[in-house]
């Protein structure tokens, strides 16, 4: 074991008022008052380009060599040509900017110009464009927002999805491989800057639509959240008021997570604006195929703070299994480690913080909070290690949660200095966001993790709508039910959806690690397909053994699964069953799915029972 070289880094410590109504309604916040909130984002890179011109700000590799790192001077300096560019093409609050592609250093600095003049833009899920075959939701979007440009890095690339909005009232904007008459990215940033970007910077105010970001589409069509420059500003500082070693040290991220999403393209790109640090856009995913490049990225680059799902982290655990000089480059200056999208198994939890302590003598902080796109996302965080996964912490400063009972459970609900206004073009779906008293509805049931302390924080307990009742009147905690399954199965699945409306038992289609199941049955090969490890009766054991010790272990026909099928074919975005994100839309699947539901109920081919 290494000596612990470095102190732990600083957190809050908040202190809180419980008020617990007759109703059962419960009211929670910390006793602190508001935090300070700067008028918007584009001052803090004015900020940082004065105290810290000369510091790495961005930074991506150059068609896969070395990194090309922008400081924070030339960041400026860029975003004011850009502007000035944006302006002089008749964009601003009603002519949006569209951006279809991936995070890139062109994409980061274009958005970057748009708020610093005023400009709203959208960033899509890349799969919109790219894995859609019918392209309906960059349609959809496109007619929403009516924007005056719509940029794609790589013409080429996204050729299809800039031919399916063909022929409207917008420019092309590509960095390469532009089709004909198109903009190109370079040729905007060689405009000179002028006075009309500077105007429009002085002009922008807290309540200025900074962007619109669209919610991942697992309860219904993704919708417009309106995120204004003081939701985002409030949310950076109910960050730093949490993590508050932020303040003592630039911090360095290397993230791949994509920017139409809250959680990158809010709070952890923001956090590196906010602070002065450093971003390494890492081009990697967390898929069997993306982590090398992941990895590559982390055996140069020593983070700070560090965000994956868990998948994400389970392919870093095997990674850090066979590189001890892989791990120790990791932990080497890392205050904290974030984890959301999904539950984490025990068996990860526990490997992280084994690594962590072998290699730094500590353990870093491993976490996970709750919130959402209309959140900011920051709302509830847990900054206490803990020794199992699980715990989604307390409100934040500012934060007002309230709690209801809604059929046996405790619906979550919000007021927030970082909610956002509403949804662009949808009136009626903003005024469904709130209840009487002016509380964001999540959606989402808490669980406490100690009913006569709230203090101690929560535990997600599901979706809401998710959730079912057995033949029997028995409520089913559809969120929790599917992570608990996953994490019995060891990482032989990666998610599950959980069947039984109206049933006398529950049963489960789930989706197969290829990776963990190919382990178990290495004679047949690495690209073994599903159904040959199916057949295979060291796999077919192992499975029915999981399933029979999980459905052993259940305290009640609500918690035991007592046959599974395996879904044969990855879910279809196209279809609704899985968002941008990887999330799976249980009722989706189920609707679409009719025979894997009929077969579990007849003991049909394929299922196994416990």
């Amino acid at each position: 074991m290494m000596q612990d070289t470095t102190s732990a880094p600083a957190f809050w410590a908040p202190e809180f008022t419980v008020d617990r109504r007759e109703d059962g309604v419960i009211y929670m916040e910390q006793v602190a008052g508001d935090v300070p909130v700067v008028r918007a984002m584009p001052d803090r890179l004015v900020h940082w380009a004065k105290e810290r011109p000369d510091a790495p700000y961005l930074a991506q590799r150059v068609d896969g060599g070395d990194w090309r790192r922008v400081s924070f001077a030339q960041t400026l300096a860029i975003v004011r040509s850009l502007g000035t560019a944006l302006l002089a093409r008749g964009l601003g609050p009603d002519r949006p900017v569209l951006i279809l592609s991936e995070n890139s250093l062109d994409h980061a600095l274009l958005g970057l110009a748009c708020q610093y003049v005023g400009v709203p833009f959208a960033p899509l899920s890349t799969a919109y464009s790219l894995v859609s075959s019918d392209h309906a939701k960059v349609k959809d979007i496109y007619a929403l927002l009516k924007p005056g440009i719509v940029f794609a890095r790589d013409g080429a690339a996204y050729a299809r999805a800039l031919g399916a909005i063909s022929g409207g009232d917008h420019a092309v904007l590509c960095s390469v491989n532009a089709p004909k008459g198109a903009l190109v990215f370079d040729d905007l940033v060689a405009t000179k800057a002028d006075e009309t970007a500077e105007a429009a910077f002085a002009a922008l105010t807290p309540q200025t639509v900074a962007k619109y970001l669209f919610t991942s589409g697992s309860t219904g069509s993704p919708k417009a959240v309106i995120n204004s420059q003081a939701m985002i500003c409030s949310n950076q500082a109910l960050v730093e008021d949490c993590f508050r070693f932020l303040r003592d040290k630039p911090p360095v991220f290397v993230d791949w997570a994509p920017w139409n999403h809250t959680a990158s393209g809010n709070k952890v790109s923001g956090m590196a604006l906010y602070h002065g640090g450093t971003f390494y856009i890492d081009e990697g995913k967390p898929t069997p195929a993306g982590m090398a490049e992941t990895l590559r990225n982390l055996a140069e680059i020593s983070p700070t703070w560090y965000f994956n799902v868990p998948a994400g982290y389970e392919a870093l655990v095997r990674a850090f299994d066979a590189d001890s000089g892989l791990r120790d480059k990791f932990f080497a200056k890392l205050d904290m480690m974030m984890y959301a999208g999904a539950g984490m198994a025990q068996h990860t939890w526990d490997a992280l913080l084994a690594h962590s302590r072998a290699s730094i003598g500590r353990e870093v902080l491993l976490t996970t909070g709750l919130g959402a796109t209309e959140t900011g996302p920051f709302a509830l965080q847990c900054a206490e290690q803990h020794a199992q996964s699980g715990n989604i912490g307390v409100p934040a400063r500012g934060v007002k949660l309230k709690l209801v009972p809604n059929g046996g459970k405790l619906e979550a609900r919000i007021k927030s200095p970082s909610i956002s206004p509403g949804y662009y073009g949808d009136p009626a779906k903003s005024a469904e966001m709130f209840d009487d008293e002016g509380f964001y509805c999540l959606g989402d049931a808490l669980r406490p993790a100690d009913p006569d302390d709230l203090t101690r924080g929560f535990f997600f307990d599901g979706r809401t709508a998710e959730n079912f009742k057995l033949n029997t009147g028995t409520w089913v905690a559809v969120g929790a039910l599917r992570a608990g399954m996953v994490n019995a199965f060891g990482g032989l699945i990666r998610d599950a959806v959980i069947l039984g409306e109206g049933q006398d038992y529950l049963g489960a289609i789930v989706l197969p690690d290829m990776a963990a199941l190919r382990g178990l049955a290495p004679e047949l090969g690495a690209d073994a397909a599903l159904a040959v490890l199916l057949a295979a009766p060291q796999v077919r054991e192992a499975l029915h053994d999981k399933l029979a010790a999980f459905a052993g272990a259940a305290t009640g026909s609500a918690s035991r699964v007592k046959r599974m099928v395996f879904m044969p074919d990855e879910p279809s975005m196209d279809r609704g069953e899985v968002t941008d994100k990887g999330s799976i839309n249980q009722r989706a699947v189920i609707a679409n799915r009719p025979e894997l539901a009929e077969a579990i109920y007849a003991g049909g081919e394929g299922v196994f029972i416990a």
